[in-house]
């Protein structure tokens, strides 16, 4: 999908299909008015016959309107105006890519940039909309013989904006493309099957991304885990014939002396729950429990499209999850990177181990920050639903920078509690500490857990199981939280005084 952005009126540009907005009086967007004036009146008696109310989510195709150069005119619904927030925008966008990719249209011009958002300029309201529409028109179709191609025909989007307006709007438009390719990325990955991405073919990813932008990479193997004593996280790849990997990138976008952002990303490949076996139905969809891995790649992608001024450093551990004569059993101990040693009481909470050695070695690149993402507990998702991920952590600033982030991007989440009472439910008669802290506040615990090994580091942990895939009808990678990463990087550099993005050469 390519964009641009033009100032032209939109009764003028011979596009496949222009987009103006109706709200739920019936109410005509500026946009909207300027084409229903050059067609003599057209849009206001569809609009007075009923045939748009202005319903959010509502659309309607008016063709051939007298004196508009545009074959096709898309009318969306915005309901109410004095309720046009962030959610109802990215609704109407959704709803306006939607409409006119059933139309056949090539091309299409859409005249929302110029709505009133509450506390939103013009920078943000791109984004959102290059970020959605992208979102919108990504396809798996990998292993599709004959793959869908309902959006084939729609293959260019411009975005009209009020004269002035360009330069912010290009801004957005940037920013909002890199976090839809950083999503789209994010996606193939966790969408792809078991058998095709395991902890090798993760790393090769890893190593591409690193060619294509100039990231240095670096891939620890089994016998470098075992030398520096990650016993934690090779306890988890026993039982499995694909070899762990450690993978690390690091992204130079400010100077030497400026310490990084260590984002770690769970990247189990598939997780059968080893010894303490999962059951059958759904387990398909823990090839999804590498998606915090995914999300790391994913932004990276977007950092280095976007040139950003930071320092971002990506700890990437992966292996698979699996049953067999060498697997892991509950009751083992193991020692961690850190010294501490660890109960294993249930082998399906894999993904704490194999984060606490990641967090340790972090500690080597002397993060000013650090953030790990993990598909980690079932419970987050009884919590918050498929809605908000998981947020806890030990600081405060940065508890709510990420949470600024994500009212931002708008890839919600939802801080909780971390209080040190919370920590007993893990001790443990045979080791330093259990894996797990039974059924009571199950996300809390598993956050207690790796806050063990982030002592002295300002450190935060999001938990994505409910919001990094979906299932049903939809089954698919999702993408997030990409956009929440990135914003929190981009507010990040913007403090820094690198100004935000830079334009791409």
């Amino acid at each position: 999908m390519d964009f641009s952005i033009k100032t032209a009126a939109p009764h003028k540009l011979k596009v496949g299909a222009v987009v103006v907005g109706v709200f739920e009086d019936r109410k005509l967007s500026a946009a909207a008015a300027r084409l229903d004036e050059a067609s003599g009146g057209a849009l206001a008696e569809l609009v007075k016959t009923g045939d748009m109310k202005g319903k959010k989510g509502s659309s309607l195709v008016a063709h051939r309107l007298p004196k508009v150069a545009t074959s096709r005119v898309v009318l969306v619904g915005l309901g109410p105006q004095a309720e046009l927030g962030d959610s109802a925008y990215r609704a109407a966008v959704q709803t306006a890519y939607q409409a006119v990719a059933g139309t056949g249209a090539q091309d299409a011009a859409l005249y929302l940039l110029e709505l009133a958002v509450n506390g939103r300029d013009t920078a943000w309201k791109a984004l959102q909309a290059a970020k959605e529409i992208l979102d919108r028109d990504y396809r798996f179709s990998r292993f599709k013989t004959q793959p869908k191609t309902e959006s084939a025909n729609l293959r260019h989007i411009v975005l009209g904006v009020e004269d002035g307006g360009k330069a912010e709007a290009q801004r957005g438009l940037q920013a909002g493309l890199a976090i839809g390719h950083g999503m789209s990325l994010a996606k193939e990955l966790g969408n792809l099957p078991g058998n095709i991405c395991t902890p090798t073919y993760l790393a090769e990813q890893a190593q591409a991304l690193g060619k294509r932008h100039g990231l240095k990479v670096e891939v620890l193997e089994r016998k470098d885990m075992e030398k520096l004593g990650m016993g934690s996280l090779l306890s988890v790849t026993q039982g499995s014939i694909q070899p762990p990997k450690l993978i690390t990138l690091s992204y130079q976008g400010a100077g030497r002396k400026q310490r990084p952002v260590a984002l770690i990303g769970k990247g189990i490949t598939f997780d059968t729950g080893g010894i303490s076996l999962k059951p059958g139905p759904e387990m398909d969809e823990m090839k999804f429990d590498m998606c915090g891995a995914a999300s790391v790649l994913g932004t990276l992608e977007a950092c280095a499209r976007l040139r950003l001024p930071v320092n971002v450093v990506g700890v990437i551990p992966s292996c698979e999850n699996m049953p067999g004569g060498r697997a892991t059993r509950p009751g083992d101990v193991v020692t961690s990177l850190s010294g501490q040693t660890i109960e294993i009481l249930n082998t399906d909470a894999e993904g704490r181990l194999i984060l606490c050695d990641a967090l340790t070695y972090a500690r080597r690149f002397d993060p000013e920050a650090v953030v790990d993402i993990a598909t980690l507990t079932g419970a987050c998702i009884i919590a918050l639903g498929h809605v908000a991920s998981g947020l806890m952590g030990n600081d405060e600033p940065l508890s709510a920078e990420l949470l600024a982030a994500a009212e931002t991007s708008g890839d919600r989440a939802w801080r909780l509690p971390l209080w040190e009472e919370y920590q007993e439910q893990l001790n443990s008669n045979f080791a330093d500490m259990a894996n797990i802290g039974g059924r009571p506040a199950g996300t809390v615990t598993a956050a207690c857990f790796l806050s063990r090994f982030s002592k002295g580091l300002p450190w935060a942990h999001l938990d994505i199981a409910g919001t990094a895939w979906k299932s049903g009808k939809e089954k698919g990678a999702t993408g997030r939280p990409v956009p929440l990463l990135v914003h929190f990087l981009m507010a990040r550099a913007s403090r820094q005084g690198g100004g935000g993005a830079r334009r791409r050469e």
